[in-house]
């Protein structure tokens, strides 16, 4: 098998791609110069390489659209249920059980992670802090200690799994060329792996700490008191309303079986007649008609901001898989990856532990941007080819890749990553950085422990 330029420059790109990652520089420019370069060297002509970037975002677009769209309905849910004050009311039974610091601690996480699978993590954010945060610190909880919980349940256990939302995933399996649900029922053993380590690790050194300084119990402060949420009169049956309807989302998915996009579609769907229900009942119909619009556009600013990089990041890496690369470059363009894959068989002796050793740096280095989800087109192509020159699980590799760049770059451990949840705690981003450094590594350490067994 002999490459031929083409998948020389796409590995070269590759390569620079990754290296700038981690200089912790964004890469939609050399995205979009190795578009053009692909594009040009294929055609030898520049007007064709130009087409071939637009051409590239249209189709990663395509690729993404339905998580944009149900992220961004979410967002605009929560914002209606802001408007109600609603979402104190969601969140009153979970004050109620916080009565020590170890209470507190998982009170605030396990909330977390629940609105962070049901509207993703970003927004949950201010809705756990403004709600739930002057609770805990008034049990004794250390600020510190209570943001680590927001941060690791909601950006890591939640994000990196992304089960009802399914955005994670989604780009993960895109970026393979296999279904959502083969990602999904791969990512649970490492999951869970990645998640009860670094949670337990946190714990187990947050009551080490508490018992080597008591300095550390923190005193109920102005700044997290809780301010009196104005609500509606019909704050109360939405706050009813909403988590019912959500569990009913669930046992239909149980019982219909429901995965990938038909999943999508139910969320999506329960999200808009929430959003239309609260606001339609709550204020008068004149004003609803403005209040709608308004909430869409704010669910939609926030979708297309997250995912406005990753468009281009994708664009880049989906000219490596053969249907991207004839949608892209047209009907003759080749199967690079595969191509390459075929290459490595023949040329390297590479083993499972080189792979997956492979896969868990690379899946690293992506995350060190700190901007999402821009390394999960990376990890789902690489899995697709370390699949093709040994004998690996592919939808496997692939979930250690989506939960392992999920976690650092969604993010737990990158300082301009966690900057959502150090600010509404009012605590320094490396600070918080360097909290959650120690158990996510015991995370990632056991994730691969598992993988080289299970894979």
């Amino acid at each position: 098998m002999a490459l031929s330029s083409l998948h020389y420059l796409y590995m070269i790109m590759v390569v620079i791609i990754l290296a700038i990652m981690l200089m912790k520089k964004e890469i939609v420019i050399p995205c979009i110069i190795g578009i053009f370069a692909m594009g040009f060297l294929y055609s030898g002509s520049a007007v064709f390489a130009i087409q071939s970037i637009f051409n590239s975002i249209i189709y990663s677009g395509n690729e993404f659209w339905g998580i944009i769209v149900i992220i961004s309905l979410v967002v605009a849910m929560s914002k209606s249920l802001q408007a109600v004050g609603a979402d104190v009311l969601i969140m009153s039974p979970i004050k109620r059980i916080m009565v020590n610091q170890t209470m507190a601690f998982w009170g605030i996480g396990v909330t977390m992670m629940i609105i962070s699978w049901l509207v993703w993590p970003s927004p949950a954010v201010p809705l756990v802090g403004a709600v739930l945060l002057p609770a805990a610190v008034a049990t004794g909880l250390p600020v510190i200690y209570a943001a680590a919980a927001m941060n690791l349940f909601g950006h890591g256990v939640a994000l990196s799994s992304d089960f009802f939302i399914q955005g994670a995933p989604t780009i993960t399996a895109a970026g393979a060329g296999i279904e959502v649900t083969e990602i999904l029922k791969a990512s649970v053993p490492l999951w869970l792996t990645m998640s009860i380590v670094t949670i337990a690790t946190a714990f187990i050194l947050m009551k080490r700490d508490l018992k080597r300084n008591p300095g550390l119990i923190s005193v109920t402060d102005e700044s997290f008191k809780s301010q009196a949420a104005t609500q509606g009169k019909t704050a109360k049956y939405v706050a009813v309303l909403t988590p019912i309807a959500f569990l009913i989302n669930i046992a239909a998915m149980v019982k219909f079986n429901l995965a990938g996009g038909d999943a999508t579609a139910l969320v999506g769907g329960t999200a808009i007649i929430i959003m239309l229900l609260t606001v339609l009942t709550s204020f008068k119909i004149k004003d609803g008609f403005e209040m709608i619009v308004d909430h869409i556009k704010e669910g939609f600013k926030f979708g297309i901001t997250v995912f406005a990089p990753v468009l281009f990041i994708g664009g880049f890496f989906f000219l490596g898989n053969q249907n991207g690369a004839t949608a892209i470059l047209g009907a003759e363009a080749p199967g690079i990856l595969n191509d390459i894959s075929l290459y490595l068989s023949e040329s390297i002796q590479m083993t499972k532990f080189s792979t997956i050793l492979t896969q868990t740096v690379v899946a690293l280095i992506t995350g060190l941007d700190g901007s999402g989800f821009s390394g999960l087109p990376i990890v789902g192509t690489l899995a697709y080819t370390f699949s093709n020159v040994i004998d690996i699980d592919m939808a496997g590799l692939a979930a250690l890749g989506q939960i392992i760049t999920v976690w650092v770059d969604g993010g737990t451990i990158i300082p301009w990553a966690v900057i959502p949840v150090a600010a509404i705690c009012n605590i320094s981003p490396q600070e918080l950085a360097r909290k959650n450094l120690v158990p996510v590594l015991c995370g990632i350490g056991a994730a691969i422990a598992v993988a080289l067994v299970i894979l």
